[in-house]
């Protein structure tokens, strides 16, 4: 996969309490066809989580998280085999089994703090990895948001990080700032308003903040109503040259990417 153009990531959440579309997709007719739809307006990678990483979510065991992830996985690698999968998980026995279900890349939104053993069963599944950063856990990182610098630290953060996972041997790392993981409102957008200063780590990353709390609270709007916002800093981060994009809706963020792409060709 190249970045010549920004990459459109597609949510598909097999669960029942995420914040925005929890439940929608627990059926697995019903995801495949959510899939089908992402697909066809566009989607470059559909990433799949079946564990909500919301704040205060309920905590599930491993054997409900691989029940709810690996039959929609080879349903979804038989249905359409061209799409690349990308799943979503801090575990890495999820991780495998995912991957050797079909899956392509493995996006860990703990940054293998929650799972020691994520760093080195990625490098032997030999599969990207998309390395978020965060502290603690759904139920304790909106406790865990003093910095003293928040990017200085994000990128010392990552650094090291980036280090030990290529003493493993992964090679293919994307960096995911996490937007809304142990960062407040007003941090969130210092995050956004800085982001291209995480390109001195000479890796892809990866802009996550669809229809966020930071945009809801801030507009004092629910999530239902924030794909506007969302549309509005997605264009944001494609101005600053991020390199991926994951999103709810796949069909507004095709058009703002020809948009930007379309300005960005006069440079």
């Amino acid at each position: 996969m190249d970045f010549k153009s920004p990459k459109i990531m597609g949510i598909l959440n097999i669960t029942p309490d995420s914040f925005f579309d929890g439940g929608k997709y627990l059926r697995i007719d019903d995801a495949l066809h959510h899939v089908e739809r992402m697909l066809n307006e566009g989607a470059d990678i559909v990433d799949i989580g079946a564990y909500s990483s919301r704040p205060g979510a309920a905590d599930i065991s491993l054997q409900e998280e691989l029940n709810r992830l690996i039959p929609i996985i080879a349903r979804i690698s038989t249905a359409f085999p061209e799409a690349t999968l990308s799943i979503d998980t801090f575990r890495s026995v999820v991780a495998k089994e995912a991957i050797n279900s079909g899956g392509h890349i493995v996006n860990d939104i703990s940054g293998g703090n929650l799972d020691e053993e994520m760093f080195s069963t990625v490098a032997k599944l030999g599969v990207p990895y998309i390395l978020m950063h965060s502290r603690g856990n759904p139920n304790t990182m909106q406790r865990e948001t003093v910095y003293n610098n928040l990017i200085d630290d994000i990128i010392l953060d990552f650094s090291k990080k980036i280090k030990l996972l290529h003493a493993y041997g992964v090679k293919d790392v994307i960096l995911d700032p996490g937007f809304g993981f142990a960062k407040t409102l007003h941090q969130n957008y210092e995050l956004l308003n800085g982001i291209e200063r995480l390109k001195i780590l000479g890796m892809p990353i990866l802009g996550a903040l669809s229809r966020k709390s930071m945009i809801y609270n801030l507009l004092e709007i629910s999530s239902a109503d924030a794909l506007n916002g969302t549309t509005v800093l997605n264009t944001l981060l494609l101005t600053k040259g991020i390199q991926i994009i994951r999103v709810h809706d796949v069909k507004e963020a095709v058009q703002v990417r020809k948009l930007v792409n379309e300005v960005n060709s006069y440079n």
